[in-house]
């Protein structure tokens, strides 16, 4: 599949792309260089994508949850 980079940068890319990762209304894309390529991702795909990771990262740690984090600073609150 091919795209058309237009002369004052901006990217075209096909309809049937854009309509499978639902920028049929435009919308914004975040852009990674890895050095090797570009990798173009929507928000949603990049925070599934964060979330997936960070699953893996805490994954089994007590602790590490989003309730623990609010569980411990509320007992901080409560020691001051």
């Amino acid at each position: 599949m091919k795209a058309l980079v237009l002369p004052g940068g901006s990217l075209n890319l096909p309809e049937a792309l854009r309509e499978r990762h639902g920028l049929t209304r435009g919308g914004e894309v975040l852009v990674e260089d890895t050095g090797e390529a570009i990798v173009l991702r929507t928000l949603d795909q990049a925070v599934a994508r964060a979330q997936a990771l960070s699953r893996r990262l805490v994954a089994g740690r007590s602790g590490a949850s989003v309730d623990d984090f609010l569980a411990a600073r509320m007992g901080d609150t409560g020691a001051e």
